[in-house]
């Protein structure tokens, strides 16, 4: 009988390798620095190095273990269900040698037949960043116990709106850190979870709420060996001195306590974004009421897309039941076009994946979201021995599913305001009273003009959300808008009583007050706004022209002095304002300061010579100063 031949002697056979040189230098040493040294090196993730055959050699037995029930090197996606870029995925026969090594001892080979050592960037993998934001205070991690997430707020101080292409996030202690997000916060609406400033809040999933329509556009994400992604030309997102990030961090154990103190660093670009993206988000989160025992929980949604777009990448979420993760759209033929399956989900390795060339949906695909939940004692990864029941929520012991898509809406000019219409007008079909939904659309309103739904939409996210400053600020500028002024000061002083240093709101409010001539109490605000951000220069604006308008009233009431005193102030911030310096000639002429009325008619006149009330006022100054036997003007 012939004898059974090795796979090494198969391989040999089917003419792949020569049986007799399966070796660590000239067969293994490539896979190895490729696909797992990355993050098995120092100050990396990895517990142990594999940086050289000895490295590898003390830990053979568990590569081989753990690389062919496709734990390691971590890639969750099925293939076949979604082509994607930087594929992490051992093929098969990669697999099947590193066995066939290890079945065979293990053995060097020739060290002349090893390949170019793996060569990694020391620190800021994108070269030195145009700017860095750190953690104001470490967290302090504990030494045991179960993972923790917390959000760091970290406030970019800009002096003027640049355009980021790049971030790369260093998490402050790799060993500690899992893997991140950062989270775009124009409102700075974050800061107020925050018990101490600067200290960050726990959190696992949040929701940033902004005032204006602004979509999330973009994936920020860090995982241990992950390469930074730069944005083609055109997909650069705004960052406005205003803004904060928010770097949400899921922290392990380590067994000893650990500092975490991560930073961001920002690379810019010249480049302003035209191109415009969009953030989709697939969730039945309200149908997650997982009965404890149950193995295969189905959760769905389904979203029929309002025009043609192209997929750039996708993001799926779950926590620690989810089992089978399914994305695909039903194209309008019937046909069906995968975007990611993931038969065997775990959320220790949670990534976004992009994918080689964009997938293109027409106009009336469905999206589908299915998710498959395990909350038996059968499943390894459920945090719950014996299994109790499980809802949907944003702590690590809750639930949750999310199939997040990174879509570009294809046709002339920005169609994320149809996309984002859709999008709420089906969460509200899921959730009709949903807070987020009603506040969405109506920002989309309002910034479209419709105050009328605009208003009703929010008045409807403050009912839901009663103390929530962000809504509270939008539906008080929906009213500001349609000339309600006396209720939309009340939603920003609430928004305000919510959160004092809540800046948009006080600017609004400080307009809301000017709309009802309230003049002392409008400039106050506005003082107190260039207080918080001295570089506001339609607050210095606003403040000149309330200042302007104060005067007028003093000046109708016979209060001459001060209203020279608002007059002057106003000019601070307006001083190429004509109509202004004619009013401060005209205060000063009554009260007979002719030699100081004459300059400001003069400059008036100079700015603008069509203006004929400074005219005619000009030459009458000039006449009582002959008058009174003052010769001449003050230049």
């Amino acid at each position: 009988m012939r004898g059974v031949l090795s796979f090494a002697a198969l391989l040999a056979a089917a003419g792949l390798v020569n049986a007799a040189e399966v070796t660590f230098y000239k067969q293994i040493s490539p896979i190895v620095y490729h696909s797992c040294a990355p993050c098995h090196r120092p100050g990396e993730a990895g517990p142990f190095p594999l940086l050289s055959y000895e490295d590898v050699k003390k830990h053979a037995t568990q590569i081989a273990a753990v690389t062919k029930r496709r734990y390691m090197p971590p890639w969750l996606p099925e293939a076949g269900h979604g082509d994607f870029r930087d594929e992490q995925r051992l093929t098969d026969a990669q697999i099947r040698i590193i066995t066939e090594w290890v079945q065979e001892g293990a053995a060097a080979g020739n060290p002349a037949d090893e390949g170019p050592l793996p060569k990694f960037t020391l620190g800021w993998q994108l070269g030195t960043p145009d700017l860095v934001v750190q953690a104001q205070r470490p967290y302090a991690l504990r030494a045991d116990g179960p993972d923790e997430y917390w959000n760091f707020v970290l406030p970019l101080k800009l002096e003027s709106t640049r355009w980021v292409k790049a971030i790369e996030i260093r998490p402050g202690n790799a060993r500690a850190v899992h893997h991140a997000n950062v989270l775009i916060d124009r409102s700075r609406s974050a800061r107020m979870e925050e018990k101490t400033p600067g200290a960050g809040f726990p959190g696992m999933d949040l929701n940033i709420e902004a005032d204006t329509f602004d979509p999330d556009s973009h994936f920020l994400f860090w995982k241990p060996g992950g390469i930074p992604w730069e944005e083609p030309d055109g997909m650069a997102w705004r960052a406005d001195p205003s803004t904060d990030l928010v770097l949400n961090v899921h922290m392990q154990p380590t067994g000893k306590a650990e500092l975490v103190q991560p930073s961001v660093g920002l690379y810019f670009t010249d480049h302003p974004g035209t191109t415009l993206p969009m953030l989709v988000q697939l969730e039945h989160d309200g149908a997650l009421d997982i009965p404890a025992g149950a193995k295969d929980f189905l959760v769905s949604d389904d979203f029929t897309v309002p025009m043609d777009m192209d997929v750039l990448a996708v993001y799926p979420h779950a926590h620690y039941l989810g089992h089978v993760l399914e994305g695909y759209a039903t194209l309008p033929d019937g046909s069906r076009k995968w975007l990611i399956r993931i038969p065997d989900w775990d959320v220790n390795w949670q990534a976004v994946y992009r994918y080689r060339e964009p997938v293109f949906l027409p106009k009336g695909s469905v999206i589908s979201m299915r998710f498959h939940y395990d909350n038996s004692d059968a499943n390894l990864r459920n945090p719950n021995h014996p299994a109790r029941r499980v809802r949907g929520g944003n702590q690590a012991t809750d639930e949750m599913g999310h199939l997040w898509l990174q879509v570009l809406p294809r046709g002339s000019g920005d169609r994320r305001m149809e996309l984002q219409e859709a999008l709420m007008r089906h969460r509200l079909e899921k959730y009709p009273e949903d807070f987020s939904a009603h506040f969405n659309l109506g920002a989309l309103e309002l910034a479209r003009g419709n105050t009328a739904e605009a208003t009703a939409h929010l008045r409807a996210a403050v009912e839901a959300r009663p103390d929530q400053p962000v809504a509270l600020n939008t539906l008080g500028a929906a009213l500001l808008t349609a000339g309600d002024a006396g209720d939309a000061t009340g939603m920003f002083e609430r928004a305000l009583g919510v959160n004092a240093q809540y800046t948009n709101a006080r600017y609004n409010l400080a307009n809301a007050l000017a709309e009802q001539q309230q003049w002392e109490q409008a400039a106050a605000q506005f003082r107190q706004v260039l207080s918080e951000s001295p570089n506001d220069d339609g607050a210095r604006n606003h403040l000149g022209e309330v200042l302007r308008l104060w005067g007028n009233d003093m000046a109708a009431a016979g209060r001459m002095e001060d209203a020279a005193a608002h007059y002057r102030e106003s000019l601070r911030f307006r001083q190429d304002d004509a109509a202004l310096h004619s009013d401060l000639g005209t205060v000063l002429a009554r009260l007979g300061r002719f030699r100081e009325a004459v300059p400001e008619f003069e400059t008036a006149v100079r700015l603008d010579p069509n203006l004929e009330t400074a005219k005619q006022n000009l030459q009458a100054a000039r006449a009582r100063l002959e008058q009174t036997g003052e010769r001449g003007t003050v230049q």
